[in-house]
């Protein structure tokens, strides 16, 4: 069974080849240049060009890279699963179910389930893990997506960003919004809700906000101290690094992942933004 996932995972590329997962990056374009995520272009590159003022766009996997794709597994006669970025965040989603069923169409036993993660960086990684993990267990493909189906809602991602205006130029908050949270040194609280990117709180400074993570990760988090918590910083690995030595002085956690934002979610939240995924 192959097992797909897409490059919004914030998972290493290293990741990709030792699980045996592969890779559908997505596109980063920025000063007229056209780049697959991971692999033509790194995530430190694309916050230095934020820094400089530039603005990256992204675009999602192309429909024709899902249908070659689909096509050649379904001619070898293999299965597989694809967990995808959330469908509130990016279109890949349905253009995926869209070509495999166009598959489907010439292939009727081609067996291939599209998981909607509703997630974004390491919480979808961790998503990802986890159907790496069921494979071994020799699951089958459909049990594999109720499987994920289950977990996938108890899997929390709550995040700030340093400066709102990244978020607008992305069209994520509005501009007025960013420039009063600027003067007042606001930070906002994000929470993933149904794949959603939900404002829940603003802070005043970041010492302030990172201490607020911590405690949300207490209130909702399940047997902590028995978890690998992860951890996602856009380029501000100092503050990834705050915020995992309060976590294991609060509540005993003692394994975590840390990885930079990727280019594809980095984009839109821009240097310094800071994310924390566990189990609820």
């Amino acid at each position: 069974m192959k097992i797909y996932a897409d490059s919004a995972t914030d998972l290493p590329l290293s990741y990709f080849q030792q699980a045996d997962v592969e890779l559908f990056p997505l596109r980063v374009h920025i000063e007229g240049n056209d780049y697959e995520d991971i692999i033509g272009i790194q995530a430190k590159e694309v916050y230095d060009k934020i820094r400089e003022g530039h603005q990256p766009k992204t675009s999602q996997v192309s429909p024709e890279t899902f249908l070659k794709e689909f096509e050649k597994l379904a001619k070898n006669g293999e299965q597989g699963i694809y967990v995808a970025f959330s469908s509130a965040l990016s279109g890949t989603y349905n253009t995926a179910v869209m070509m495999r069923d166009q598959v489907v169409e010439s292939y009727p036993d081609f067996q291939f389930v599209i998981i909607d993660s509703k997630a974004a960086s390491l919480g979808y990684g961790m998503l990802v893990k986890k159907a790496v993990e069921l494979r071994t267990q020799g699951l089958t493909v459909a049990e594999l997506e109720t499987r994920l189906y289950d977990i996938a809602p108890h899997i929390e991602h709550y995040f700030t960003v340093e400066d709102l205006d990244y978020m607008a130029r992305g069209g994520r908050v509005s501009k007025t919004s960013a420039f009063v949270g600027g003067l007042l040194n606001i930070k906002p609280v994000l929470h993933v809700e149904e794949g959603k990117l939900i404002p829940i709180e603003k802070i005043r400074g970041r010492k302030k906000v990172i201490k607020r993570l911590v405690e949300l990760v207490g209130q909702t988090g399940f047997e902590l101290e028995k978890q690998t918590v992860h951890i996602s910083h856009g380029d501000d690995e100092a503050a990834a690094l705050e915020l995992r030595a309060l976590l294991e002085e609060a509540y005993g956690i003692q394994n975590f992942e840390i990885q930079m934002i990727g280019s594809a979610i980095g984009a839109h939240v821009g240097p310094g933004a800071l994310s924390v995924f566990f189990y609820s």
